[in-house]
């Protein structure tokens, strides 16, 4: 008697925790936030920033001379040679890609003026 209670209280348990498996919600996925916008990878602009960046250009980086703004994509913007402190050249890019820029950003690289504080 007490052999046939000890099994089937054994059989029970396994019973349970297999149904209990299949009758749990399966997990649900956890959302992610959105991406950053980025730019259009068609985009003139972001072509010329990719270029400067696979250049070995980076931000931050114009007081060791490979500053993405300063020593790539300004020099290119204003057809001009780089700065004596810039240790990287430029990278080659098509002309049309620089005056597609231009016509869609013309100020894509340049400094942008400090609004006079408002009263």
């Amino acid at each position: 008697m007490r052999a046939t209670t000890v099994t089937l209280s054994l059989v029970s348990l396994l019973l349970t925790g297999v149904f209990s498996f299949s009758l749990a919600q399966a997990p649900q996925p956890v959302p992610t936030p959105p991406a950053p916008a980025q730019p259009v990878p068609g985009h003139p602009c972001a072509k010329i920033k990719a270029a400067c960046s696979q250049a070995g250009f980076v931000p931050n980086g114009a007081k060791m001379g490979v500053g993405i703004v300063v020593d790539c994509i300004r020099p290119i913007m204003l057809g001009m040679p780089q700065r004596d402190r810039a240790t990287k050249p430029l990278p080659p890019l098509d002309p049309q890609v620089v005056q597609a820029c231009k016509q869609r950003n013309p100020n894509f690289g340049m400094v942008r003026e400090e609004k006079p504080p408002q009263q």
